[in-house]
């Protein structure tokens, strides 16, 4: 099961990064966000996939998240002001969450049903957001990284495969981000810098083996033209930036060599009554 999913926010929404913070910030920076997505529209063609979209776009963008459900895709909520979830109180979380998915169901006349966080950012310290998702209507949640990053991650989360999570029990199906082990240390290679770093041959051979694939874009992964953030040390500047020429290139063989899905045809097709609980 590859399944294959945008997370739609614009090139400057860097997380951890003072310079581009806030909202207030976000006016210092040109847009991008069309030019880009013109090019995921024109890689996939007829092929599905779900964008997690934040509320910030769907405000000041409108027929950019027009044209995806146009298309046919699956539109989801990725925040509201793309902040890292374990950095706000539950009052903040709670407010963005209903704010996104308002404004998001308003352009598309359907009901928000998956969620993914900034980041990544739901941790052991914050796993009462999964409650509040569920409070909101949300059926399935993508935010779960199951090892140690940047941004946190939920390392004890216990498999990096779809499950079901069990929060005092009320339940909330989870499709994680999936696991590479080399070395001995788990490796995630299916989004972001981790694809943009690994060469075609490595990718292909990881897809292959795999029996469940999430893979997370973003529209700046494929805009190599795209200026330099500033604020970000050399580490980052090499994460966020390397690679970005071949993205396209690389995502586009993948779709042609191997089967994609979107989250709600990936949730259709799991038998969910022999998955995992994971309680919380």
């Amino acid at each position: 099961m590859n399944i294959l999913s945008f997370d739609i926010e614009e090139w400057f929404h860097i997380l951890d990064n003072d310079a581009t913070k806030s909202e207030a910030d976000w006016a210092n920076f040109p847009e991008r966000i069309y030019q880009n997505m013109d090019l995921i529209h024109e890689l996939l063609g007829d092929q599905k996939a779900t964008f997690f979209c934040i509320g910030w776009v769907a405000r000041k963008y409108p027929d950019v998240i027009k044209r995806i459900a146009a298309a046919g895709h699956e539109i989801a909520t990725h925040s509201d002001l793309h902040q890292l979830a374990y950095e706000q109180s539950h009052r903040v979380f709670n407010e963005d969450l209903s704010r996104s998915i308002q404004h998001l169901e308003a352009l598309t006349g359907k009901k928000v049903k998956a969620y993914r966080a900034p980041g990544f950012s739901i941790m052991e310290e914050n796993k009462w957001v999964f409650e509040s998702l569920i409070n909101h209507g949300i059926e399935i949640d993508c935010s779960v990284f199951p090892a140690k990053r940047a941004h946190g991650g939920f390392e004890n989360f216990g498999t990096a495969e779809p499950c079901w999570i069990d929060i005092d029990g009320h339940k909330l199906k989870e499709f994680p981000i999936n696991l590479e082990v080399i070395g001995g240390k788990p490796m995630i290679f299916s989004g972001g810098g981790y694809f943009r770093l690994l060469p075609y041959a490595v990718l292909n051979h990881f897809f292959k083996k795999s029996d469940y694939v999430m893979t997370y874009f973003h529209p700046r992964d494929f805009d190599a033209q795209q200026p330099m953030v500033p604020g970000l040390n050399a580490f980052r500047k090499f994460k966020s930036y390397y690679g970005l020429a071949h993205t396209k290139g690389k995502l586009e063989k993948l779709i042609k060599n191997h089967n994609f899905v979107d989250l709600k045809t990936a949730d259709s097709q799991i038998d969910w009554s022999k998955a995992k609980v994971v309680r919380i």
